[in-house]
């Protein structure tokens, strides 16, 4: 794969377009089984889109032209999603419906897809890791594939607001969300300040904790699951020892990096689905059908009924 090298004059990662994209797919969704025993939860629909052709999505909507997946074995469906299927097209267009036909490349038409196959579940650290030779010397996106996320009205998609931040700061940005107290223990948790009075929505971090016990979390800001890193994290991540099931953290890297070089927290404008806990999967799907024209009015009407006490839903 082609892609450009620093010259030897230059700082790797500093005044770097982000072009990139990283998207670790390959966990196991044990959170969601029995579903996801056959089918990886970035495939699950939302509507009539998997999850994570919306993560794709958001990532071209953002100015992202390479995305490389980070898969297992077991899921090849993600894989085929991706790829093109002739006999289908043909006969969609036999139909006359060549919408059809340029909805099965929404994304491909407009990015780059590859794979990278990650062997044994040993954490996102090392997924990111793996990515090194396909990311190169310059900053680059993660989008956790497993993580929706739905900018609030006006604002941009939600990765565009992290390589604006990015690209005032020439650092590290991770978006963040306020969590409840009761809820810090599944998250990575930052502390920072305010790196600016004209910027209160951007902290400069001083320390990361991976997932605290409630009452011991430095703040109630959660990683929100996208960032831009730049080539410094892949030295953070060898510097890190992994964990008791031989996983690498990523928000242990993460704190590493904030000793080294500056790294900045954006608490966006925008809300975060996490597909792997299912009331968030459910709430994600009942919002993005109350979105669609032609999905809208009946998901209302069926909402209103069974919230009147009816139960009625013919």
């Amino acid at each position: 794969m082609s892609r450009r090298v620093a010259s030897p004059d230059s700082v790797p990662g500093v005044g770097s377009p982000v072009i990139r994209a990283v998207i670790p797919a390959a966990g196991l969704g044990t959170r969601l089984l029995p579903a996801t025993k056959s089918i990886p939860k970035e495939m699950l629909p939302i509507v009539d889109k998997p999850v994570v052709q919306l993560v794709i999505e958001e990532a071209v909507a953002s100015g992202i032209t390479e995305v490389h997946l980070v898969t297992r074995r077991e899921k090849r469906a993600i894989e085929d999603h991706f790829s093109p299927d002739p006999e289908l097209e043909a006969s969609l267009r036999k139909m006359g419906r060549e919408d059809l036909v340029e909805r099965l490349h929404a994304v491909t038409g407009r990015c780059r897809v590859s794979y990278i196959r990650q062997e044994q579940p040993l954490g996102l650290g090392h997924a990111i890791q793996l990515a090194r030779p396909h990311v190169g010397d310059e900053p680059f996106a993660v989008l956790l594939g497993d993580a929706i996320i739905a900018p609030f009205a006006h604002a941009p998609p939600g990765l565009r607001q992290l390589m604006d931040a990015h690209a005032q700061t020439q650092g590290s940005v991770v978006a963040v969300h306020r969590v409840p107290e009761d809820r810090v223990s599944r998250y990575g948790i930052v502390e920072g300040e305010a790196s600016s009075p004209d910027r209160p929505d951007l902290l400069r971090v001083r320390r990361l904790v991976e997932k605290p016990e409630p009452g011991r979390a430095p703040s109630d800001l959660a990683i929100a699951g996208r960032y831009i890193l730049t080539p410094a994290i892949f030295e953070c991540l060898a510097g890190i020892t992994p964990g008791a099931a031989g996983e690498m953290q990523l928000t242990d890297a993460l704190d590493l990096l904030a000793r080294k070089e500056s790294l900045h927290a954006l608490t966006w404008r925008a809300r975060r689905y996490d597909i792997g806990d299912r009331a968030d999967y459910v709430r994600c799907f009942i919002e993005f059908a109350l979105r669609r024209p032609e999905t809208a009015e009946t998901v209302r009407s069926l909402a209103q009924r069974l919230l009147g006490g009816s139960g009625a839903t013919e």
